[in-house]
């Protein structure tokens, strides 16, 4: 075998793969070197005792094969911050005890070999047999209600929505029959860079966007009038999109005044809930306060920052606090402010009774120049970014432009940062969904001066990843769905449902060879299931093919044409009549979705209040105003709407409402 395959193969790399449109593909050789020299940091196939990892999953097989001499004496030890538990026993195998506790830990083996002590560590991650499936009082069968909370309009948000706006949907929610509400991405933006909008494209995952907070609600904050922001406030309520700029230079001059409010005459009380946010948050929070202070700083990308800063250790951090010590305190304030803000919603949620209560999307990944590349620069892969092979829709494939993880660091590391990423959004959710799911089994990567149809697939720890997200899972009682649309490998599916994780069904892609759609009885039953996607069009915009028409006056491929769009929208007709529905409204879809043997529908706004205009249009940028949108009406006139109302009334009918006392 040439040398180069050989390599790629023991590293999981993909050297031939099969693209959505049924095409054998061959990764070139310079793509495998590239791919090589940034992954291989020892030789792979040197021999080791221990797997790298070792799931001991529930109370199944907690034997762990030890490539030893048969009979030769070995002493184990399972750590975390400390000994968990320690023993002796013999190769080719050993047997864990029963009963240990969930979690990361390092499972240490040592061996006494002729030539001396030998000595070997290995990730362990000691898991629930499942992720978590919903309280046991919480009903069967569940719906949800899907907003993008900058769209919210209300009468006193600063033209872009806010903590206090989604505790206003929380009340709408339960008192409809809900039992959540859906959300899109609230990680960290660049929130100064209005052209860079995308919820998808994340600062940080770890950290929240201060553009959701409701400066009003702030104690420190003293009003509009005292901030000479009025008129400008007022003006960004009226405006039909959300002015990115605008917003962020508003709330940007408010929160300084609070911050400078609360260092002068901020109460005992909250100086003191500040200061325990700090200590829980710790170093990372630290380390993002600087990131954020040099970024605006040297205004470059962080590698090209000047070398000392590149990459920080804690005895830096601390040298920059004692010269910035005002201007770190302003950006760990300000993820505070965020945090009291979002948890309240938590709450109110829990006090409502919302069997799963926010519903949370996590981005598939970061961007390469944002807080967690820099903080984590070990865990990914430099000079590449993750993207997509060839499809249908995009025939030379996609680069994303996120970081790439690294996957051996990251096994190496025993998966703290995944983990890590995974609590900062459980902390505050009933439910979350994780993009791309597909990334925790194999990762598309696109090196930097080269097309996605040069790219390769790396595989990833996948048994481990699956064991880590049920773990935290359970650990937050927290439901988790995959995003598993398009092409996955085979048993994929089947695997994600044994680990508990629910599939993600939309029901444009639900369709039979003939073109008809699938029945509600097709749907699984542990799975989301909803009409569209952000990435689609709502459904007015397919109705009335209005998709189509934007897509052609940008001179963007639809990839159907009108007479299939009628064909398609004749289908539907027929699988509503099949139904009993007479009706083609969105609620007569709803009502069809609704008798899916699911556990959760999840309904978007813009499909009750009949708006046309997509969320997002892939393959666009400045062409299209994506993530921009409002909402044609204000929160207070959400519950008093035909089309809200009407939803309700199918998801009561069809025994999906959460009835409340």
């Amino acid at each position: 075998m040439d040398p180069i395959l050989e390599r790629a193969a023991l590293w999981g790399i993909e050297t031939r793969y099969q693209d959505a449109l049924g095409r054998l593909r061959t990764v070139e050789p310079e793509m495998l070197v590239r791919l090589l020299g940034a992954l291989a940091s020892d030789d792979p196939a040197a021999a080791r005792m221990l797997p790298r990892t070792i799931v001991v999953r529930g109370e199944r097989d907690r034997t762990v094969a030890v490539a030893a001499a048969e009979g030769q004496a070995l002493l184990w030890e399972i750590a975390g911050e400390q000994t968990i538990v320690e023993g002796e026993g013999s190769a080719p195998s050993l047997t864990l005890p029963a009963g240990l506790p969930t979690g990361l830990f390092r499972l240490r083996v040592t061996a006494a070999t002729a030539a001396g002590r030998v000595s070997e560590e290995a990730s362990l991650v000691v898991c629930p047999d499942r992720a978590y499936q919903g309280g046991a009082s919480a009903p069967r069968r569940m719906w949800a209600l899907a907003v993008q909370l900058y769209s919210v309009r209300s009468a006193r948000n600063w033209g872009h929505g806010d903590f206090t706006d989604l505790l206003g949907l929380v009340e709408l929610a339960a008192d409809l029959g809900a039992s959540g509400v859906g959300l899109n991405p609230l990680h960290a933006l660049f929130d100064d860079r209005p052209s860079e909008p995308s919820p998808y494209f994340p600062n940080s995952r770890l950290f929240l966007n201060p553009l959701y907070i409701d400066l009003d609600a702030v104690p420190e904050f003293p009003g509009l009038r005292a901030a000479s922001l009025e008129a400008s406030v007022e003006r960004l309520r009226g405006e039909s999109r959300v002015d990115y700029r605008a917003v962020a230079d508003a709330k940007t001059r408010a929160l300084r005044l609070a911050y400078g409010n609360f260092r002068q005459s901020g109460s005992s009380e909250r100086r003191d809930a500040f200061d325990r946010f700090r200590r829980v948050r710790g170093s990372v929070l630290a380390r993002f306060a600087c990131f954020e202070l040099l970024r605006r700083k040297f205004d470059a990308p962080w590698w090209e920052w000047p070398p000392p800063w590149r990459r920080v250790g804690d005895v830096a951090v601390a040298g920059l606090r004692r010269t910035e010590e005002a201007e770190l305190g302003f950006f760990e304030f300000v993820q505070w402010l965020a945090h009291e803000q979002l948890d309240r919603c938590r709450m109110r949620a829990l006090e409502r009774g919302l069997s799963i209560g926010l519903y949370l999307d996590i981005a598939v990944g970061v961007r390469r120049d944002g807080f967690d590349a820099w903080c984590d620069q070990d865990a990914v892969l430099p000079g590449m970014a993750i993207g997509a092979p060839p499809d249908v829709l995009n025939r030379s494939g996609q680069n994303w432009g996120l970081a790439a993880v690294n996957p051996v660091a990251l096994e190496a590391r025993h998966f703290e940062p995944f983990r890590r990423m995974l609590q900062a959004s459980m902390q505050y959710a009933g439910a979350i969904r994780l993009d791309h799911v597909l990334g925790l089994k194999r990762l598309f990567l696109v090196p930097d001066g080269m097309t996605a149809e040069h790219g390769a697939y790396i595989r990833c720890p996948f048994e481990a990843l699956l064991a880590v997200t049920a773990l935290s899972s359970v650990e937050a009682n927290c439901i988790v769905v995959g995003e598993d649309l398009g092409t996955v490998p085979e048993q994929f599916r089947e695997t994600l449902t044994d680990w508990g994780i629910w599939s993600y069904q939309v029901m444009l892609f639900e369709r039979l060879p003939g073109g008809a759609f699938a029945g509600p009885d097709a749907y699984r039953e542990n799975a989301l299931v909803t009409f569209a996607t952000h990435d689609l069009p709502t459904y007015a915009g397919w109705r009335e093919k209005h998709d189509l028409a934007v897509k052609h006056a940008l001179g963007i491929d639809p990839g159907e044409s009108g007479e299939e769009r009628e064909g398609a929208f004749h289908a539907l007709h027929q699988a509503l009549a099949g139904r009993g529905l007479a009706a083609t409204s969105f609620a007569a879809v709803g009502r069809y979705l609704a008798d899916a043997p699911s556990r959760l529908l999840v309904v978007s706004i813009e499909d009750l209040l009949g708006m046309k205009e997509q969320v997002n249009l892939p393959g666009t940028v400045d062409e299209h105003p994506n993530w921009r949108h409002r909402l044609p009406i204000g929160l207070d006139d959400l519950r008093d709407h035909e089309g809200v109302r009407a939803v309700a009334e199918a998801m009561r009918a069809a025994g999906r409402s959460q009835s409340r006392g």
